[in-house]
């Protein structure tokens, strides 16, 4: 049995079972029976959608804790370029890298760094004749599992590359490891998240290699910051020495259309946030609808990682603030062709393994069986009403006919489907009770 590692958990004592979660997630992954949600885990993809949408928190994001760096004996934070946008323009993002040195990191090294790094990857890859195209952005790990899950396919469209996550978490314990000589596996590289899918994608990568070892959230990190960097003031060795070290195109990543900044200009492109708008794009893509286009950045969080499940800013706010920070910046990065070429050979841009499909679903080992069984869910699929609404604890018709004839659910589940079977019921016990013969009292209350 494949094991699946899930950052997104339920919470089922706080669980009310209302079905919003079920109608939210992209992938069918969840389904309430008796009263509670399940989630499926071979269908989650960690996009946290279902945190967005449970109003009564139920969802929740496993993450690790900031005291976790004290496992280390060098602790590095690596945060996303969505971190620096959930500070308003009064705090500068040397101020932000200061602050998380004084709470207890060795060192910050941007993800941005790394953005720019795979930008710059990208714009080579793209020089290619033998790609496919549209080429499918393999930066957001939710995407990446959705097509896993939804469109294997489409798997041989992903560009083959890391994230900048990965590559900033090599760039940490490379740089740190030779200036100081100290081991790596002294080393902990901390990446500060924007989303569950990345704590997902760092316990368990689809492909190639994360280079981190524990992930924080944005919420958490941010907290810490805000309620200590006042404290810089009697601290003026961490302003001094903190700096950045990306360019604005790489801080740009957090937002939409930051990916094709970098590299982009020249090539036919399509930005898409949010699961719902990436599912309609690449349903079109599926049908051979997207002739012309070379590139899809797909960012399964509305607002780009601004808007991540883990963020507290708005995610327009946000934007603003990353951009008032950019205009900051030299907008390419200072990247020699010897320090790429050198992450190349060093297999350290591309992934070393290949992505593969999901399995969701295996009616049974025996074919004849399955396809009887599929035969089955057709059938049913046609028989019930066909409103998706969700009431049974299935997200949609079809999904509850597969839960039925799998075993894991009735057709009375269906209220419609019961309601008619209890009109049905009434209606024959009425015709029942006219054939019925004369009880002594219907004697009597004739005489």
């Amino acid at each position: 049995m494949v094991y699946y590692f899930h950052s997104v958990r339920l919470d089922q004592e706080k669980c009310k079972g209302c079905t919003n979660c079920i109608k939210g997630c992209p992938t069918e992954a969840i389904r309430v029976r008796n009263g509670k949600a399940h989630i499926l885990e071979e269908r989650c993809i960690d996009c946290g959608e279902c945190i967005r949408v449970c109003p009564e928190h139920a969802k929740y994001a496993i993450t690790d804790n900031f005291a976790d760096i004290n496992d280390y004996k060098y602790r590095i934070a690596i945060p996303a370029p969505s971190f620096f946008g959930q500070f308003s323009d009064k705090v500068s993002d040397i101020e932000v890298i200061a602050t998380l040195k004084m709470l207890g990191f060795d060192d910050v090294i941007e993800v941005a760094l790394g953005a720019d790094y795979v930008s710059m990857a990208y714009r080579k890859y793209f020089q290619r004749d033998d790609i496919l195209r549209p080429a499918i952005s393999s930066a957001c790990p939710a995407v990446v599992r959705l097509v896993q899950v939804r469109y294997p396919s489409l798997i041989p469209h992903i560009i083959p590359i890391e994230s900048p996550m990965a590559v900033a978490g090599f760039i940490a314990k490379d740089t740190y490891s030779k200036k100081y000589n100290v081991d790596m596996d002294e080393i902990g590289v901390f990446f500060i998240t924007p989303c569950p899918a990345k704590v997902t994608a760092v316990r368990q990568p689809v492909a190639g290699q994360a280079n981190v070892d524990g992930v924080i959230s944005i919420s958490e990190m941010y907290g810490l910051v805000m309620r200590n960097i006042s404290k810089l003031k009697h601290y003026p060795e961490f302003l001094k020495a903190a700096k950045t070290q990306a360019s604005a195109n790489g801080l740009r990543w957090a937002r939409p259309g930051g990916e094709s900044i970098g590299f982009a200009e020249n090539i036919s492109h399509v930005q898409v946030q949010g699961i719902p708008h990436i599912i309609k794009v690449l349903d079109q893509f599926e049908m051979g609808k997207l002739k012309g286009v070379d590139f899809l950045e797909l960012q399964a969080c509305p607002g780009g990682c601004l808007g991540g499940a883990l963020t507290v800013e708005d995610p327009f706010v946000a934007r603003v603030y990353i951009n008032k920070l950019a205009r900051k910046r030299l907008s390419e990065a200072d990247i020699s062709d010897e320090d790429y070429e050198r992450m190349i050979n060093e297999g350290l841009l591309f992934f070393d393994s290949e992505i593969e499909a999901r399995q969701i679903m295996s009616l049974d080992e025996d074919v004849n069986i399955a396809l009887s069984k599929l035969e089955k869910i057709e059938r049913l699929a046609n028989e019930l009403p066909g409103l998706d609404c969700g009431a049974c604890g299935s997200p949609t018709c079809r999904a509850l006919a597969e839960d039925i004839v799998q075993g894991k659910a009735y057709r009375t589940d269906c209220p419609i489907e019961l309601r008619n079977n209890v009109k049905d019921l009434a209606e024959r016990m009425l015709e029942l009770a006219d054939h019925l013969p004369p009880t002594i009292e219907d004697t009597k209350n004739k005489e």
